[in-house]
């Protein structure tokens, strides 16, 4: 089919993603453009400036009546896991309401009250945003963000090498089923203190699932990946199936020179007890096997 033709439900999310990209101009201020966790863009004062935006849809990431608060709060905590996936601090965002007329007052109070208590415990400000009217059901809260990293400490997805082990944080799968997708911690501390300490050669945070995020680190990094399925960590009563296509775990996946991993497993643990850290693979020069792919938009069910 020409391209002319085609529909955005048959092109697929990341080949409408990657038309876009195509149209978007580079400029000589801009470290990391579309692609990656965050965009990255020089700014005075020797910090980079990092900007997210990602919107939360009814009927997609929460359903109708779910208590108020956790979706303003998941909305929130999305844009701080991509914030914290780059090694960055979060600084102020501005939200984005489009909604029908018939929505209660009360729930969209609710929603700002749940982003409100997230933005006090992790520092970050609410500083404006924009309200619209939906001509029908339904409502989406998008966020945009900035934050702040050192240029030193800032980590993409593009520089994992052939070799680096791979690992991820916390476990796997059964988000949506168990409620974890409303009640997650995004990983800003322990991102923090992991650029700090033990840089990662690449980084990304777990929103659409193992099976589409780690291709496309590989992707960025122009490398392939080999995953030792029996050393995923899963929640209880979850598959390994559903540890790799699940989405919405909000973990960090990250890579490392296996020399350095070592001592990195043995300091986590004693400044992270509550939270895993599991080698699960390693980068590769191709990919024996593909993983069952997560959450794309536009993807046939």
């Amino acid at each position: 089919m020409s391209e002319k033709n085609q529909t955005v439900g048959e092109a697929g999310e990341e080949a409408l993603v990657s038309k876009i990209v195509e149209l978007i101009p580079a400029d000589g201020k801009v470290v990391v453009g579309p692609g990656d966790d965050c965009a990255v863009v020089e700014f005075p004062g020797g910090a980079w400036q990092l900007l997210k935006t990602d919107c939360l849809i009814e009927a997609v990431h929460f359903e109708k009546g779910t208590d108020p608060k956790l979706v303003g709060a998941k909305a929130l905590k999305r844009v701080l896991s991509d914030i914290a996936a780059m090694g960055g601090t979060p600084g102020h965002a501005l939200v984005t309401l489009a909604l029908n007329e018939d929505r209660a007052v009360e729930e969209v109070l609710g929603w700002y009250e749940g982003m409100g208590e997230v933005a006090a415990a992790f520092g970050c400000n609410l500083v404006g945003g924009e309200t619209a009217k939906l001509p029908g059901e339904g409502a989406l809260i998008s966020i945009a963000m900035t934050g702040s990293v050192l240029p030193e400490q800032c980590v993409r997805r593009s520089g994992a090498n052939n070799g680096d082990l791979i690992l991820v944080t916390g476990r796997l799968g059964g988000s949506f089923e168990s409620g974890r997708h409303l009640t997650f911690t995004p990983r800003l501390r322990e991102a923090a203190w992991l650029v700090a300490n033990h840089c990662p050669s690449a980084m990304m945070d777990l929103s659409d699932g193992l099976g589409s995020d780690l291709p496309r680190l590989a992707k960025a990094s122009d490398s392939g990946y080999t995953i030792a399925l029996d050393r995923i960590p899963c929640h209880d009563d979850v598959s390994v199936k559903a540890a790799v296509s699940d989405g919405e775990d909000y973990e960090l996946l990250f890579t490392m020179a296996p020399e350095k991993a070592g001592y990195l497993l043995v300091a986590w643990a004693a400044a992270f007890p509550e939270v895993p850290l599991t080698v699960i693979g390693e980068m590769t020069s191709d990919t024996p096997v593909e993983l069952e792919r997560g959450w794309e938009h536009y993807q046939e069910p």
